[in-house]
């Protein structure tokens, strides 16, 4: 998949890095599912454009997701200042000043954060777009696509389904860039080259 002009990102996430800085839209979205391989391709496209701010959503609420933080850490070189933040990403994003590229990862558990919280999730997803609006350098989001299974059989997952779906559009929508990751390979949905 040829992104920029001039440089080429792997075909199989984590088995090249790019020696050319690769142009970054200034927004950008990542979807994929669960495992596609979505978060290791878009901290590729960070990387390749010199590193940046890894803006985290996880919460470790149990041992489990405490090891996959700690994997997701170890993995990442020095070329990344890691923020974490579990709701007001829109506040984080303003914190994040200057032109180093952010990468979000991921909106999927923010949405749950917020549920949990009892957040407005319409309300936070407006402050994120404004924040968005006002952010000079480039930012990355990485989310699942979770429309693609059967209805949930209870309310909450229902919620939370059509919740991810309209966070997702909105974010394509404002996106130059939209890539869908399954089995660690990249089809870009939208491309819009400056």
């Amino acid at each position: 998949m040829i992104l920029g002009r001039r440089n080429v990102l792997p075909e199989r996430a984590g088995a090249f890095r790019s020696p050319l800085p690769v142009a970054l839209p200034r927004i950008g979205l990542v979807l994929g599912g669960a495992r596609s391989g979505k978060s290791r391709y878009a901290e590729l496209l960070v990387e390749s454009a010199g590193g940046g701010v890894y803006l985290a959503t996880a919460e470790a609420h149990d041992a489990e997701m405490a090891e996959r933080i700690r994997r997701h850490r170890a993995r990442r070189g020095d070329n990344w200042t890691t923020l974490e933040e579990p709701l007001d990403i829109a506040r984080a994003l303003s914190a994040a000043a200057g032109s180093r590229p952010v990468l979000v990862d991921c909106l999927t558990l923010w949405l749950s954060n917020l549920i949990a919280a009892g957040r407005d999730v319409e309300r936070e997803t407006d402050a994120l777009i404004d924040a968005l609006a006002r952010r000079e350098g480039s930012v990355i989001f990485v989310a699942n696509e979770v429309g693609l299974g059967i209805v949930p059989e209870n309310a909450l997952a229902r919620l939370f389904r059509d919740h991810a779906g309209r966070l997702n559009q909105r974010l394509a929508a404002r996106a130059q860039r939209v890539l869908f990751i399954a089995a660690g390979l990249p089809l870009t949905l939208k491309d819009e080259r400056s």
